[in-house]
C-alpha cells in the first residue's frame, strides 16, 4: 500500500453520520427488547390461543434460536450483497412479521411469525454494526459510536419488561409486537438517505453448505444449554451439545479450505480479535446468569411486583450508560486493555457484594452490586466490540460483527444454563425433606424444584407450615445466589487478567502502533484498516 495512504488521517464523521447512528440504534434496541417483552405476555396469549406446552416453548424460544443461528450467515451475506440493502430488507421483514405475530389466530401462526422475526433480526444486528464501521473511520469517533450503539442494547433489555407491562395494562397481548413497526418503517424511509452502501468488491458466492452447517451447529448447542438450564443435564441436552459441537468442527474445517469462506478463521489469530471475544463472552456469561437470579430474588424473596422489579433494574442500566460513555474518553489517556481490565475488576467487586445477600437482608448490597456489575461490564462490551470490528479488514466487517454478536449469544446461553443449573442444585440441596414431609409426592417435588413452586405450595398450606416452607425455600434460593455470584466473581477476575495481559499492547488512536502479532497476520489489509491498536 502506498505510504501516503497509510499516513493519511482518517476522515471524521459529520452531522449526517451521527443522525444515521441514531437511526441504526433503534433497531438494535428493538431486537433486544423483543427477546424479553414476550415473557410478560405469555399468560395472556396462552389464555387466548391455548398453546400446548411444547408450542409455548417454541413461541418463546424460536426467535432467539434463529437469531443466533443466522447471525454469521447474514453478516457474511451483507458483505456480499450490500449492508444497507440487507438492513432495509431485514427491517421490512421484521415489521411485516411483527404485524403477523400481533394478530396471530393460532399457536402455529405465532410460531411462524416469530421465526421470521428471528431471521429478520439476524440481518439487523451485524448490518448496523458493520455500517458503523464504514461510517466512522476515525478510531475515537468509532469507539464513541459503538458505545452509543451498545447502550441501545442495554436500554432495550431494561425497557422490555417496562414497556410490555405498560402495554398489557391497557391492550391485548399482541400489542407488545407492534412497538417495533413504526421504528422499522422509519429505518426503511430514512435509511436510503442517511446510510452509505458498502459491499466487498472481492467477495465470492455465498457457500450455502457452510450456512447450513453453521445453522446445524449453533441451534443444537443453544437448544442443549437451554434444556440443561430448564430440566437439568441429561441425555438429550448432552447429545444436542455434542452433535452441535461435532458439526461445528466440520464447519470450521470446511472454512479452512474454501476460497470464499463464510468465516475467515484467520481472524481468530488476531490477538485483539480473539482476546476481546473471550472477555465479552465471560461478561455476558456472568451477567445473564446472575440477572436470572436477581430478577427472581427481587420478586420471590423481596416481594416486589414484576413492574417493581423492572424499575429496580434501572439503576444497573444507569451504571451501564455511565460506563459506556466513560470508556471512549478514558481510552484517550489509557490503553483499552487497562480500561477493560479495570472495568471487569469493578464488576467483580459488585458481584462479590452479591455474595453478602441473604433471604432477610442484603437488598442494598444487591442493588449496589448490580450497578457496579453493569458499569464495570460496559467498557468490555463497548471497547471489546470496537476492537473486534477494527482489528478485522473493512471488507469483512459484517462477518466480524456477526461473530461478535454470536459470541454474546453463546455467552448468555451458557451463563443461563451453567449458573442456572448450579444455583438450582444448591437450592434443591438446601430444601430439607422434613419441610415437605407429609405433602403429596408431586406437591413436595414442586416445592423442592423451584422457589416459585415452593411459593405456590406454601399458599395452599396453613399459615404456620406455609410460612416455614417459604422461609426455608427463600433461604435456599439465597444460598444459590451467593454460590453463583462467587463462581462468577472468579471468572470475571480471570477475564480482567486476560484483558490486561493479552490486550496490553493494543493502543487507541490513529497515530498509535502495536506489535505485529497483535494485528492481522492473515487477511490482506487487516493491519491497515482503522481501529484501536
Amino acid at each position: 500500500m502506498p505510504t501516503d495512504a497509510v499516513l493519511r488521517p482518517p476522515s471524521r464523521a459529520g452531522r449526517k453520520e451521527w443522525l444515521a447512528l441514531a437511526v441504526l440504534s433503534l433497531p438494535a434496541l428493538l431486537v433486544v427488547m423483543d427477546l424479553t417483552v414476550l415473557h410478560l405476555a405469555v399468560p395472556h396469549l396462552s389464555a387466548d390461543l391455548g398453546p400446548t406446552s411444547s408450542q409455548l416453548l417454541w413461541i418463546t424460544d424460536i426467535y432467539g434460536f434463529l437469531i443466533a443461528g443466522f447471525l454469521i450467515t447474514m453478516g457474511s451475506l451483507g458483505d456480499r450483497i450490500g449492508r444497507r440493502k440487507l438492513l432495509l430488507i431485514g427491517a421490512t421483514g421484521f415489521a411485516a412479521a411483527s404485524v403477523l405475530a400481533a394478530y396471530s389466530t393460532s399457536p402455529e401462526m405465532l410460531i411462524a411469525a416469530r421465526a421470521v422475526m428471528g431471521v429478520a433480526g439476524a440481518t439487523l444486528m451485524p448490518s448496523t454494526l458493520s455500517l458503523i464501521r464504514t461510517m466512522f473511520d476515525d478510531p475515537r469517533q468509532r469507539t464513541t459510536a459503538i458505545s452509543v450503539w451498545m447502550m441501545s442494547f442495554m436500554v432495550g433489555g431494561s425497557a422490555g419488561p417496562l414497556v410490555g407491562g405498560a402495554l398489557l395494562e391497557s391492550f391485548w397481548w399482541g400489542s407488545v409486537f407492534l412497538v417495533g413497526v413504526p421504528v422499522m418503517l422509519l429505518l426503511v424511509v430514512a435509511g436510503p438517505f442517511l446510510l452509505p452502501e458498502y459491499r466487498d468488491p472481492a467477495a465470492g458466492r455465498l457457500d450455502l453448505a457452510s450456512a447450513f452447517l453453521l445453522l446445524a451447529s449453533v441451534l443444537p448447542v443453544i437448544y442443549g444449554v437451554k434444556r440443561a438450564a430448564e430440566h437439568g443435564v441429561g441425555i438429550v441436552s448432552i447429545t444436542a451439545v455434542a452433535l452441535g459441537t461435532a458439526v461445528g468442527v466440520w464447519f470450521v474445517r470446511r472454512q479452512g479450505v474454501l476460497d470464499d469462506p463464510l468465516i475467515d478463521v484467520a481472524l481468530f489469530r488476531i490477538r485483539a480479535f480473539g482476546a476481546s471475544l473471550g472477555v465479552m463472552t465471560i461478561a455476558t456469561f456472568a451477567m445473564m446468569g446472575l440477572n436470572l437470579f436477581v430478577m427472581q430474588y427481587l420478586q420471590l424473596v423481596h416481594g416486589l411486583s414484576p413492574l417493581g422489579a423492572g424499575l429496580w433494574v434501572l439503576p444497573m442500566t444507569g451504571g451501564m450508560m455511565v460506563g459506556m460513555l466513560a470508556a471512549p474518553a478514558l481510552t484517550r489517556r489509557v490503553r483499552p486493555a487497562f480500561v477493560i481490565a479495570t472495568g471487569m475488576g469493578t464488576a467483580a467487586v459488585g458481584i462479590i457484594l452479591m455474595t453478602q445477600v441473604t433471604s432477610s437482608d442484603g437488598f442494598a448490597a444487591l442493588i449496589a452490586g448490580t450497578v457496579l456489575m453493569g458499569g464495570g461490564f460496559a467498557p468490555a462490551a463497548a471497547l471489546g466490540t470496537d476492537l473486534v470490528i477494527s482489528s478485522a479488514p473493512a471488507a469483512r466487517a459484517g462477518a466480524a460483527s456477526a461473530v461478535s454478536e454470536t459470541s454474546n449469544e453463546f455467552g448468555g446461553a451458557l451463563g443461563l444454563a451453567i449458573l442456572g443449573s448450579v444455583g438450582t442444585a444448591v437450592y434443591r440441596a438446601g430444601m430439607d425433606h422434613e419441610v415437605t414431609a407429609g405433602l403429596r409426592p408431586a406437591t413436595a417435588a414442586a416445592a423442592r424444584d423451584t422457589l416459585a413452586g415452593a411459593g405456590e405450595v406454601a399458599a395452599t398450606l396453613p399459615p404456620g407450615p406455609g410460612a416455614h416452607l417459604l422461609h426455608v425455600a427463600q433461604a435456599a434460593f439465597a444460598d444459590g445466589l451467593r454460590v453463583t455470584a462467587g463462581i462468577s466473581a472468579v471468572l470475571v477476575v480471570g477475564g480482567s487478567v486476560l484483558a490486561a495481559v493479552l490486550l496490553r499492547t493494543v493502543r487507541s488512536g490513529p497515530a498509535s502502533t502495536a506489535r505485529k502479532d497483535d494485528l492481522a497476520p492473515a487477511p490482506a489489509g487487516a493491519a491497515t484498516h482503522g481501529g484501536n491498536r
